[in-house]
């Protein structure tokens, strides 16, 4: 590992732990050269699915486009940071579970929306308003009947 100080090829790992529920390894490195310490973080690099689109065009999985729909949802909600990362991770190991190569754009929206309804159920109807093209009032009292009728819809109770 190159330092980011002085660029000298050689450091030695001080301390390493597992992290983020072991997905990650957490090094502490400091360079033999000029001595100063840094932390590195290694993960598996696993290959994405392609996306592909309702157009039939296929993208490389975008995180921070997913990260950014879940977010927007999100927006002045009461849901802590933690708990959005642990469901973009749980979205990322299910796509990688299919094995698949490519998936559906759509396979993708229902991942983020099942997401989402575990987090908050106001975040949920939000993103589905869009994903889902509602058109008017009704379409948006019929996915929130559907939602007070599952059970554990307590969450709809305090919006």
């Amino acid at each position: 590992m190159r330092c980011p100080f002085c660029n000298f090829d050689d450091t030695k790992v001080i301390d390493s732990r597992l992290v983020a529920e072991g997905g990650q390894v957490r090094r502490r490195r400091e360079c033999l050269s000029c001595s100063e310490r840094f932390t590195t973080y290694e993960s598996a690099e696993l290959l994405m699915p392609k996306i592909i689109k309702t157009d039939g065009s296929r993208e490389p999985f975008n995180e921070e486009k997913m990260r950014s729909g879940l977010l927007k949802a999100l927006e002045k909600r009461p849901v802590s940071v933690e708990h959005i990362e642990a469901e973009i991770s749980g979205i990322k190991r299910a796509l990688q579970a299919t094995g698949e190569r490519e998936i559906a754009s759509r396979n993708l929206g229902e991942l983020v929306m099942e997401a989402l309804q575990a987090l908050d159920h106001v975040a949920y109807v939000r993103f589905a308003s869009v994903y889902r093209s509602f058109q008017d009032l009704d379409e948006f009292r019929a996915e929130i009947d559907r939602l007070s009728s599952e059970p554990g819809s307590a969450k709809l109770d305090q919006v």
